[in-house]
């Protein structure tokens, strides 16, 4: 498949930015693995995130982030370049004016190709993953206050569902919180991000890919 050719492919398998429905309830969340961890009646924080597919000649790769260490929440983890939804703007304006914020990328390198599956999150975030090529050149300066790393994940390895382990992990209570992992070099991506990736494969390569 030529560079081109996947670009199209990918935009295909896509909701293009005219359908977003604001009131549209999340079509995934944290809890498809966890059903018993669903709480009614929580109020959910509209948010987006930036999936970046870099076309690099030697393939696509995708930005990731690591959270600094000095925030409140998800102290460390891995993570698209993303946060909440200013009010009244789109996914889309988010996700870039985000991404920007966060790690320096410049909007003009990116070409937004479409939007994924809303992600619900257990801490109350329902999240719109915006899909973006990027064209190479362009120069990253994390946010310190909130990025203490950036590097990039070949796509193909996160679209390798042999890399999409099922792990848990035991709460206080006793029970078991599963979620979706993926290890690559010395990193450990889990949870939403993870559950984003996931989610993304099974969008681009049909109803099979959820039975994987």
């Amino acid at each position: 498949m030529t560079p081109a050719q996947m670009r199209e492919w990918i935009i295909g398998r896509l909701d293009p930015l005219d359908s977003y429905d604001p009131d549209k309830p999340p079509a995934t969340s944290d809890f498809d693995l966890n059903p018993d961890a669903r709480v009614d009646g929580v109020v959910l924080n509209p948010a987006a995130v930036l999936v970046p597919l870099v076309e690099h000649e030697a393939g696509v790769t995708v930005v990731l982030t690591r959270r600094s260490d000095t925030l409140r929440a998800h102290t460390g983890q891995i993570a698209f370049p993303g946060g909440r939804s200013d009010p009244g703007e789109t996914p889309w304006v988010t996700a870039l004016r985000e991404a920007h914020e966060e790690i320096g990328l410049d909007s003009s390198f990116v070409t937004v190709a479409g939007l994924s599956s809303t992600y619900q999150t257990r801490t109350g975030y329902d999240i719109t993953p915006v899909v973006g090529f990027v064209r190479p050149g362009f120069h990253l300066t994390p946010n310190p206050d909130e990025v203490a790393d950036v590097f990039e994940v070949p796509f193909a390895f996160l679209m390798e569902p042999g890399n999409h382990e099922r792990q848990f992990r035991e709460q206080a209570d006793g029970l078991r919180r599963y979620f979706y992992a993926m290890s690559y070099e010395d990193r450990v991506i889990w949870g939403a991000t993870a559950g984003m990736v996931r989610v993304l494969y099974e969008r681009l390569y049909g109803e099979a890919a959820a039975s994987v």
